[in-house]
């Protein structure tokens, strides 16, 4: 996961109840840039509102964890309610019309909470320390997407991950899906990370090898135009916690999920 940008932004007003939808046809999730135009937010207060939201707690080993009664965990059970309903008319929809439906999902702060990270950095980032904790393989999942992956695998929707992690990371996510219930397709054909070294052919100029160029919307858009055009499938739905996770088309619906803890561009 290469932040290009991450920045404290409050943006749990992104999933009120019809808010969560992203993309054409529904509203969007929030505020996508930083407002430059007046005096920014406390930001001893604005850690407060995030604590706030997810309410922060630790638990007996001392990790930050969300509690399951915050205001996050409320705002994603709608989400994942109206996603539930969704994929189940969109993938009987794509079959009577002989396509192959398929959901696509981000990892990190969409199926994976990276909370006690973000805590203990003060919302900053390191490669270094990002890489230490991404493979330790432990972190908690977000609440309820594990189960919305198996919920559309369950109707016959195929199950894609789109993440910015590399490819040095891919046993620690597939280990670390496994332990939180997401356990489906976690193969090299359906779960898509950078490699800068040995970059798809798919992607462009932008992912020559050696001279990676690409933009977290040009990568994530390039694999999902792969998935649709390359493999034939029809993707109906698109999960992530950030606009660059969603932009770029090549899905029918979008779903921003709530993350205010960091921004990437």
């Amino acid at each position: 996961m290469h932040k290009t940008l991450r920045i404290a932004a409050v943006t749990a007003a992104c999933a009120l109840a019809g808010g969560a939808l992203y993309g054409a046809g529904a509203a969007t999730a929030g505020q996508s840039t930083a407002n430059s135009t007046h005096e920014p937010y406390n930001i001893g207060l604005l850690t407060q509102d995030i604590d706030a939201y997810y309410g922060t707690t630790t638990d007996g080993n001392g990790v930050y964890q969300a509690s399951p009664d915050s205001p996050y965990a409320k705002d994603l059970a709608r989400i994942d309610a109206d996603a539930e309903r969704y994929i189940d008319r969109a993938a009987r929809t794509a079959r009577h019309h002989g396509e192959k439906p398929a959901v696509v999902f981000d990892i990190d702060d969409t199926l994976l909470l990276s909370l006690d990270y973000e805590k203990r950095n003060n919302y900053g980032y390191n490669g270094a320390t990002w890489a230490d904790y991404v493979n330790r393989a432990d972190r908690p999942a977000v609440f309820g997407s594990p189960q919305l992956v198996n919920y559309a695998e369950s109707k016959g929707v195929e199950v894609f991950y789109n993440s910015g992690l590399s490819e040095a990371q891919r046993t620690a996510a597939v280990e670390n899906l496994k332990k939180v219930g997401a356990d489906v397709n976690l193969d090299t054909g359906h779960m898509f990370l950078k490699d800068k070294e040995h970059p798809p052919a798919y992607l462009g100029e932008c992912a020559a090898p050696g001279a990676w160029t690409c933009t977290t919307v040009q990568f994530k858009a390039g694999t999902r135009k792969h998935i649709e055009d390359d493999l034939g499938y029809e993707i109906v739905a698109n999960f992530g916690d950030q606009y660059s996770d969603l932009d770029g088309g090549h899905a029918d619906r979008t779903y921003k999920l709530p993350n205010p803890t960091y921004f990437v561009s």
